[in-house]
C-alpha cells in the first residue's frame, strides 16, 4: 500500500510549486509563440537613415542660414562694422540698452565675483535707489555671455559687441531649427520642417523682434521654449522607445529650466501650457503618466528658480505652482474607476471642478503669505484693456496707447494671407479640432478605439502629441487676438502647425474619411497631397519673396543720429563724473550705455518704484509750473534736465495717445471723458516755456547746450530770482 501511495504523494508535492512555474513557462510559451522579429532588409535600414540624415542636415542648416542671415542684414541695416563704438552703442534703443550696458559692466569688473556683487548691490544706475539689477532685469544672459567672453579668450578675437549680438543671433538659429524639428516630428517628413522655416523668416515681421531688439529677454528665452516644445513634442509621441523618452525627458527638462531663469513673464507662458497638458490629459484616450512627468518638471524648474533667482516671491505666487500643485493633489485624490462608465465620466467632472477651485485657493494662500509686489500694474493694466475700470492714471493710458498692447490691426491679417500662411493655418487647425472632437465623443459614447492608429484610419486627432499642439495654438492665438505684442509667441507655431498639416499624410487621410471620397484610392491621393501642396507652397514662396529677401541683403542702409552723438559726446566730456540726469526713460537707457553717467528714471515697466518715477518726470511735458518741476527733479537729486524736441513737439497719429496729452487727461487739463471736469492751467507747457528763458524758468535752470534734437538745462542749486 505504502508503495503504491507513494506516487501520488509524491505528486500532491509536485503541484504546489507548480502555480508559478506554470505561469513561468507559459509565459515561455507565449514567447516562443510569437515570431521572432524578422530583420530588416538593409535597403530599408539605408533609407532611414538616409532620411534621418537629410533631415538633420537641413534642420542645421536652416538654423545656420538664419542666423547667418540676421548677422548679414544687421550689418547691412545700421553698418555696423564702420561705425565708431558710440554710434554701434546708439543702436540699442530703451530697456535694451540697459541690458547690453551691464554685460559692459561686467566686461569692466575685476572679477566675476565682484561684478556679480556690483550688479546685485547697484547704487550706481537709478539714483536714491539700490537694485538687484540680476533679478529686477534677469540678467543671467549677460552674466553666461561675460563669462563665455573671457572664459574662451574671445577678447583677443572679437569685439565684445560682435561677441554678444552673436549669442542672439545663434540662439535664433536654435530657434528655427527646433521649429524644424517639432514640425519634422508631427509630421514625419522633414519637408514640413523646411515649409516652416520658409513661413517663418518671410513672416519674420510677426514671428520675432530681434530685428529691433536685440537683447531682449524673449530672444534670449524664446528658443529654449522652441527647444523644450521639440522635447515635450517627442515624449507625448505613442511609439516613442525607452531611450527617445530619456533624452526627451532630460532634453525638456533642462531647457524649461534655463527658459525659466531667461525671462521673468516665463512662467505664464508654461502656465497656458500646463493647461494644455491638463486639458490633454482630460480627453485623452488612455491614463498618461507622461503629463504628470512634466508636472514633475515644472516643480522641481520653480524651486530650483526660486533659489537661484535670490528667493524671486514671483515664483511663488506664479498661477503654475497653483495649477501644478492642484493637479498633483487631484491625482492624489483620484479613484480607479472602469474606463468609459458612467462613473468614469462624473469623476472627470469633478476632477476638472476640483482642479480649477484648488488652484484659485492655492494661489490666494499663497499671495496672503508670500509678500509680493510682483506685476501689480500688469493686473490693472488687464482691467482696463477689458472695460473693468476707468483710469485717467498716465501709466496706464500710456501703456494702453503702446501698439504691441493692443488688438492686431487689419495690416496684420492681411500680411499672414499674402504669404499664404494664415489660410492653411486655418484649413489644419479646423481639421485637427474637428478630429479631436471627434475622438473626444467616441470616448464618451464608450465606443472601443484602437490600439494603434494607422493611416488608413484617418484618425489624427488621436494622436496626445496633436490634441497637445491644438489647446497650446488656441490659448496662444486668443491672447494674441487681443494684444498684438503676444502675436510673437503665437506666430512661429503657427508656420510650423500649418506646415505640418500641409506636408502630413495623415491630415488629408481625415478629411477624405469625412467626405467619403471613393473615385480616387484616399491613401494614394493622401500621399500625393503631402508631397505636392508643400512643393507648390515652396515654389511659390520662393518666386514671389526671395527676391525680396536678397534686396534687403543688398541694399546698405544707414543709421544716421548725430543729434544723440553730440549729445552724448558732450556729457563724457563736460558734465561732472557725479553727475545725475533727468529726462524720458528711452533716453535715459541710452545714456546710461554710452556715458556711465547715473539717472533718475530707466524703461522698465516691472517696479512700481521706477513706473512713478517715469510719469514725474514726464511732468517737464505737461503744463506745470517751474517751482512744481524743480521739486520733482530735485527730490531724485537730479543735476541735469534733458528735453526732447520730438516729444515736446510730437504729433501723433493716434488722438489722446501723446505724451503731453496724456499727461493732460492724468492733471486734469483736458476733457478725457463726457461729463469730466476741466481744470485750466495758468501755465503754459514747461518744455516750451523753459525754452524762452524768462523768469522764473531762468531761476530754476540754466541751458548750457541745445542741437536740434535735445536742450539740456543744469538745474540750480542756489536759486537766483530775476526780473
Amino acid at each position: 500500500m505504502a508503495e503504491e501511495e507513494g506516487p501520488p504523494v509524491e505528486l500532491r508535492q509536485r503541484k504546489k510549486p507548480k502555480s508559478s512555474e506554470n505561469k513561468e513557462s507559459a509565459k515561455e510559451e507565449k514567447i516562443s509563440d510569437i515570431p521572432a522579429p524578422e530583420r530588416v532588409p538593409k535597403h530599408v535600414l539605408f533609407q532611414r537613415f538616409a532620411k534621418i540624415f537629410i533631415g538633420c542636415l537641413a534642420a542645421v542648416t536652416s538654423g545656420m542660414m538664419y542666423a547667418l542671415y540676421l548677422s548679414a542684414y544687421h550689418e547691412r541695416k545700421f553698418w555696423f562694422s564702420n561705425r565708431q563704438e558710440l554710434e554701434r552703442e546708439i543702436t540699442f534703443q530703451g530697456d535694451s540698452a540697459i541690458y547690453y550696458s551691464y554685460y559692459k559692466d561686467m566686461l569692466k569688473a575685476p572679477s566675476f565675483e565682484r561684478g556679480v556683487y556690483e550688479l546685485t548691490h547697484n547704487n550706481k544706475t537709478v539714483s536714491l535707489k539700490t537694485i538687484n539689477a540680476v533679478q529686477q532685469m534677469s540678467l543671467y544672459p549677460e552674466l553666461i555671455a561675460s563669462v563665455l567672453y573671457q572664459a574662451t579668450g574671445s577678447n583677443e578675437i572679437i569685439e565684445p559687441v560682435y561677441f554678444y549680438i552673436g549669442i542672439v543671433f545663434g540662439l535664433q538659429g536654435i530657434y528655427v531649427t527646433a521649429l524644424f524639428v517639432t514640425s519634422w516630428l508631427m509630421s514625419g517628413t522633414w519637408l514640413a520642417g523646411m515649409l516652416t522655416v520658409a513661413w517663418f523668416i518671410i513672416n519674420r515681421v510677426d514671428t520675432t523682434r530681434i530685428e529691433y531688439s536685440i537683447p531682449l529677454r524673449e530672444n534670449w528665452a524664446l528658443p529654449y521654449f522652441a527647444c523644450q516644445i521639440a522635447a515635450l513634442t517627442g515624449y507625448l509621441k505613442s511609439n516613442l522607445n525607452t531611450y527617445g523618452e530619456r533624452f526627451c525627458y532630460l532634453l525638456m527638462s533642462a531647457s524649461t529650466y534655463t527658459f525659466m531663469m531667461m525671462w521673468e513673464y516665463s512662467h505664464y507662458l508654461l502656465f497656458l501650457q500646463a493647461i494644455s497638458l491638463f486639458l490633454l490629459d482630460i480627453f485623452s484616450l488612455k491614463q498618461n503618466d507622461k503629463v504628470y512627468e512634466v508636472y514633475k518638471i515644472y516643480i522641481f524648474s520653480l524651486f530650483l528658480g526660486y533659489l537661484l533667482q535670490f528667493e524671486n516671491p514671483a515664483l511663488l505666487v506664479s498661477p503654475l505652482l497653483s495649477l501644478v500643485a492642484a493637479l498633483m493633489l487631484a491625482k492624489c485624490l483620484q479613484l480607479n474607476v472602469k474606463k468609459g462608465s458612467f462613473i468614469a465620466k462624473i469623476i472627470k467632472v469633478i476632477n476638472f471642478y476640483l482642479v480649477c477651485t484648488l488652484t484659485i485657493t492655492l494661489n490666494i494662500i499663497m499671495k496672503m503669505f508670500v509678500p509680493h509686489k510682483e506685476n501689480g500694474h500688469m493686473l490693472k493694466f488687464l482691467e482696463v484693456k477689458f472695460g473693468l475700470n476707468m483710469t485717467k492714471n498716465f501709466t496706464m493710458n500710456w501703456l494702453l496707447c503702446q501698439e504691441s498692447l493692443q488688438a492686431p490691426s487689419q495690416d496684420f491679417f492681411l500680411r499672414l494671407t499674402q504669404s499664404s500662411l494664415l489660410p492653411f493655418y486655418i484649413l489644419v487647425l479646423i481639421i485637427c479640432f474637428l478630429s479631436m472632437l471627434q475622438v473626444i465623443f467616441r470616448r464618451i459614447n464608450g465606443k472601443s478605439l484602437k490600439e494603434t492608429v494607422t493611416l488608413e484610419d484617418g484618425r489624427i486627432g488621436e494622436r496626445p502629441e496633436i490634441i497637445y499642439h491644438v489647446i497650446h495654438t488656441i490659448l496662444l492665438g486668443s491672447l494674441a487676438m487681443v494684444i498684438e505684442g503676444l502675436k510673437y509667441i503665437w506666430i512661429p507655431y503657427v508656420c510650423m502647425l500649418a506646415a505640418f498639416g500641409v506636408c502630413s499624410p495623415e491630415l488629408w487621410m481625415t478629411l477624405f474619411k469625412w467626405l467619403r471620397l471613393r473615385t480616387v484610392h484616399p491613401i494614394l491621393l493622401a500621399l500625393i497631397l503631402s508631397m505636392a501642396v508643400p512643393t507648390i507652397i515652396g515654389l511659390s514662396l520662393w518666386k514671389e519673396f526671395f527676391p525680396r529677401l536678397m534686396t534687403e541683403l543688398m541694399e546698405l542702409q544707414e543709421f544716421y543720429d548725430p543729434d544723440t552723438v553730440e549729445l552724448m559726446t558732450w556729457i563724457k566730456r563736460q558734465a561732472p563724473v557725479a553727475a545725475v540726469f533727468a529726462g524720458s526713460p528711452q533716453l535715459m537707457g541710452a545714456i546710461k550705455l554710452c556715458t556711465g553717467w547715473m539717472v533718475t528714471s530707466l524703461p522698465l515697466y516691472n517696479d512700481d518704484d521706477l513706473l512713478k518715477r517715469n510719469e514725474n518726470i514726464y511732468q517737464i511735458y505737461s503744463k506745470r509750473s517751474a517751482e512744481d518741476i524743480y521739486k520733482i527733479l530735485t527730490s531724485y537729486k537730479a543735476n541735469y534736465l534733458i528735453v526732447e524736441d520730438a516729444i515736446c513737439n510730437e504729433v501723433g497719429t493716434m488722438r489722446g495717445c501723446r505724451v503731453k496729452d496724456l499727461l493732460d487727461i492724468a492733471n486734469g487739463h483736458m476733457v478725457c471723458e463726457e461729463g469730466d471736469k476741466l481744470t485750466y492751467s495758468k501755465y503754459g507747457r514747461f518744455c516750451h516755456e523753459v525754452k524762452i528763458n524768462y523768469s522764473p524758468y531762468v531761476n530754476y535752470f540754466t541751458r548750457v547746450y541745445w542741437n536740434r534734437s535735445y536742450f539740456v538745462y543744469k538745474i540750480n542749486t542756489v536759486i537766483s530770482f530775476q526780473s
